[in-house]
């Protein structure tokens, strides 16, 4: 697996050479002289900004993605690398020597680069830091350990939102008197419970403690948490292993999955977006007046359905669905049984050609859900089939889909019996473990065409 800093190194190259390319397009356009410009010229300087900045970045490479304090590093490290461009800049064009070549408008974009870089920056850190202490989109995080590696970790969370982590604590067998050691190791389950833990950092030996390491992988698997180690040798290990890293810090994931891939998730959801936007503008948004209108004729209530399901990390999100039941109170208690009373006539078609399920792709929208995915169960069964099924939360890694594995190969529909619950789940790790971009288009098409797909609606 690629380290997440060469990930967000292109991303953040990206993001710059916009940021660049929109300051030099308007100081032209500010610039009195602008429509008398030879646009020649103009792609001269574009062409020299942009491989100035490229060439900054190999000079003075990531050493800016994580950072120990806050903004004003950002913005020190900002004005340093700018310096570089303006240096490299100055070479390129001694060597070039481009015909009209104005220093007077080289400085000009350049001031106003570098404004846009911090105002545009500053924005981020400030929005990203407020969403985490909003608590949305963030894991909730757990270090197990209080070395210096540990300590350095935290402060590298708590300095960059970016990474998405709320620390809530320590857990060590130490004797200390920091307030925010929440507990001992032996207590792991029940405080990965009590505080609604998403991912657990555990600092180990690199050689040894197997033992507590398999014991702590088991307790993560069972509470669906995502864990990754630490080890105390970093120098040895970043020659050795293919390993993730923040800042500094290698760490090693033991429960890799293809979509811990940061370009893999890039692909899935970009797969998820250009599929859910065809199907808006060219099914749903004449099929959707058409069966609002149906539903609110054949019953009385909402046209949609919202229920509370289990999605990634085990966050609670609100389901979308056409209702395809009289208004009931065990609706989010009582799955859906073959000859349920509730469900009303047109909701017993809309449920056996999964037109009940179309509203979902608005969860697609919002991030919430993915279009093939392991599908999202209701909470209570969440809590009962955990206790049941070794490794159900496991499920819980990736984003619920609106399709998936598991449903295409005929396990949907009421799970009255345990063992249909434990073919779901096997079916869900298998994609979870194994997935690939075609997986996900092949599921796609065996949902509409297969008729495997409809057994066991209703």
């Amino acid at each position: 697996m690629k380290s997440r800093p060469t990930d967000l190194l292109l991303i953040y190259l990206f993001i710059d050479l916009c940021i660049l390319n929109t300051a030099i397009i308007l100081t032209g356009w500010i610039n009195s002289d602008f429509y008398h410009w030879n646009y020649r010229e103009m792609a001269n300087y574009l062409l020299q900004a942009n491989l100035a900045w490229i060439l900054t970045f190999f000079v003075f490479p990531k050493r800016n993605l994580y950072l120990r304090d806050g903004y004003y590093n950002r913005f020190k490290r900002i004005t340093i690398r700018l310096s570089i461009f303006i240096l490299i800049s100055v070479m390129i064009v001694f060597l070039v020597k481009p015909l009209g070549f104005s220093r007077r408008f080289f400085l000009e974009y350049t001031l106003l680069f570098y404004i846009l870089k911090v105002l545009f920056y500053w924005s981020l850190y400030a929005y990203l830091k407020f969403r985490r202490l909003k608590g949305f989109h963030t894991n909730r995080v757990l270090i197990v350990g209080i070395n210096d590696t540990c300590l350095y970790l935290r402060n590298l969370i708590d300095s960059n939102p970016i990474l998405g982590y709320n620390f809530i604590g320590f857990v060590t067998s130490k004797t200390t008197d920091k307030a925010d050691v929440l507990g001992k190791p032996v207590d792991l389950r029940y405080l990965i419970e009590k505080h609604q833990i998403q991912m657990v950092f555990i600092s180990l030996p690199l050689y040894g403690n197997k033992k507590r390491g398999d014991e702590y992988m088991k307790i993560c698997n069972e509470n669906g948490v995502r864990i990754r180690l630490i080890p105390e040798n970093q120098r040895w290990l970043r020659s050795q292993v293919n390993m993730e890293s923040i800042g500094d810090l290698a760490l090693i994931n033991p429960q890799e999955i293809p979509l811990d891939d940061l370009n893999a998730r890039f692909l899935k959801r970009t797969f998820d977006l250009l599929f859910v936007g065809l199907f808006l503008i060219l099914i749903f948004s004449w099929l959707f007046p058409i069966l609002a209108i149906i539903i609110k004729l054949s019953s009385k209530g909402p046209v949609l359905f919202k229920q509370k399901r289990t999605g990634i990390n085990k966050k609670t999100f609100n389901c979308y669905k056409f209702r395809s039941m009289q208004v009931n109170e065990h609706a989010d208690t009582m799955q859906a049984t073959a000859n349920d009373t509730r469900i009303t006539h047109i909701g017993r078609f809309m449920r056996r050609t999964n037109l009940d399920e179309l509203p979902q792709f608005i969860n697609v929208l919002l991030g919430q859900m993915s279009v093939v995915g392991p599908r999202p169960h209701m909470l209570k069964h969440t809590d009962h089939y955990s206790k049941l099924i070794d490794q159900y939360l496991v499920r819980h890694y990736v984003k619920p889909g609106v399709t998936g594995w598991a449903q295409v190969n005929g396990y949907r529909g009421e799970t009255d019996e345990l063992w249909k619950m434990e073919k779901r789940v096997e079916y869900d790790l298998e994609y979870i473990e194994n997935w690939r971009l075609w997986w996900d288009v092949k599921i796609v098409f065996l949902t509409v065409f297969d008729k495997k797909t409809f057994n066991n609606a209703g």
